[in-house]
């Protein structure tokens, strides 16, 4: 095998896009067929917004189509081969990874600082009240937090949101710790299980990995999931920033040859930096050049193509910020914008909303990048992806705000 290798930023983004399960053919709309995809994502990021529908089953939609959630359920609390934990933020995750995240439970609260150390003067002064949660969980089984008496010693004080909620303080802090896991859920509220009564019996809580084990796989199943990538988007995917020493273990990695580097260029640029390819993506990179499926679907804010923006940015020239938490006047595009996924390229976006009490999906506007050609095929293949996503949420009737549309595509809509 060569010690370095080539290819075109169209080939690249192709790569990223196959490696995310978002080409064709689609793994089956099956638990077996969600195993497949988290196999290739290694993480789902959690969200509880609703406004089209919660980003772990809008991930999962966009590359199975139409299926049904309650798999994943099935999964995380029947079979356990799923479990919620912090990757590039609050995820699901696969239990067979349960020693990489173990990095982030043994050096928790991470790192150095003024407010680390505020956390771990305030679980020192509430000892007791951590062990009376193990107790409980060990005597009772699974409890929520509105079940668990508010025992602190010292309160948790923040002029936040958090402010006084002190059972819900110690629990995100044992949960990040690994003593504690989400064991099931009730609508939004958590049941919570000590980590030794969830994990199934498959799985040897004596499975501890040194650091560098740990880098060293997290980093291969990073740059699995991103296709190419640079170090730095590496360090940015899946257990993101817990990746001391990355710079030593790539170089150990490339030495040898499970990853390669790689130089993305065509007649007119050439992408800056080091590149690099897991070696078991090789023959993929080839086949899609001969070899391409495209399809076009539409993405949550959250997906894992898109979630670290930079990246986005520069691979396919598309700017993209969630725009939930900027005041209605002031939004480019709307509060919860879909990204349209269109072959190869990031197109445009949509601004819908699912209202489940009349059973409509609302489109309130279609925006199309500035060098995207709006023309038939394009317009029937968006078309297609909304009704395949209204269809998916149940809505009974998909209804177009006739001033967000290009007007070119008007008549696909009659």
């Amino acid at each position: 095998m060569s010690q370095s290798l080539t290819t075109t930023p169209t080939l690249a983004r192709r790569l990223a896009i196959a490696c995310q399960r978002l080409n064709n053919p689609k793994p089956a709309p099956t638990p077996d067929g969600i195993r497949e995809v988290m196999q290739n994502l290694r993480c789902l990021q959690l969200d509880p917004i609703r406004a089209v529908e919660r980003t772990q089953y809008l991930v999962l939609w966009s590359r199975l189509g139409p299926y049904d959630v309650k798999h994943l359920d099935t999964l995380l609390w029947e079979e356990r081969s799923l479990f919620e934990y912090w990757a590039h933020a609050a995820s699901i995750v696969l239990t067979e990874d349960y020693p990489l995240h173990q990095l982030r439970m043994r050096q928790f609260p991470l790192g150095g600082g003024t407010w680390n150390q505020r956390i771990r003067d305030w679980l020192a002064a509430n000892e007791s009240f951590r062990q009376h949660i193990i107790e409980r969980l060990a005597e009772e089984g699974p409890l929520s937090s509105n079940k668990i008496d508010d025992l602190t010693v010292v309160p948790w004080e923040s002029s936040g949101w958090n402010h006084n909620r002190n059972v819900g303080q110690m629990l995100s802090y044992m949960w990040g710790q690994g003593d504690i896991m989400v064991a099931g859920r009730r609508g939004l509220q958590k049941q919570w299980a000590l980590a030794e009564h969830h994990l199934p019996d498959w799985y040897s809580q004596d499975a501890l990995l040194s650091e560098n084990e740990i880098v060293y796989q997290a980093a291969q199943k990073s740059l699995r999931a991103l296709g190419v990538a640079t170090t730095k988007h590496i360090d940015n995917h899946f257990t993101r920033n817990r990746y001391p020493n990355l710079a030593n273990i790539l170089a150990e990695l490339v030495a040898e040859q499970r990853i390669i580097p790689i130089s993305v260029q065509d007649d007119t640029v050439t992408w800056p930096g080091q590149w690099y390819i897991h070696a078991d993506d090789v023959s993929l990179l080839e086949n899609l050049s001969q070899d391409w499926q495209p399809r076009t679907t539409l993405l949550s804010p959250f997906d894992n193509l898109i979630c670290d923006r930079d990246r986005t940015e520069f691979m396919w020239d598309f700017y993209f910020r969630i725009e939930i938490y900027v005041p209605k006047a002031k939004r480019q595009y709307g509060y919860y914008v879909l990204p349209i996924l269109h072959g190869d390229q990031l197109i445009g976006r949509i601004d819908p909303r699912m209202d489940r009490k009349t059973g409509i999906f609302h489109v309130n506007a279609i925006y199309l990048e500035p060098d995207t050609a709006p023309d038939a095929a394009t317009a029937q293949a968006v078309i297609t992806a909304i009704e395949q996503l209204a269809k998916f949420l149940g809505a009974e009737i998909i209804q177009y705000n006739p001033d967000g549309i290009p007007v070119i595509w008007e008549k696909f809509l009659e």
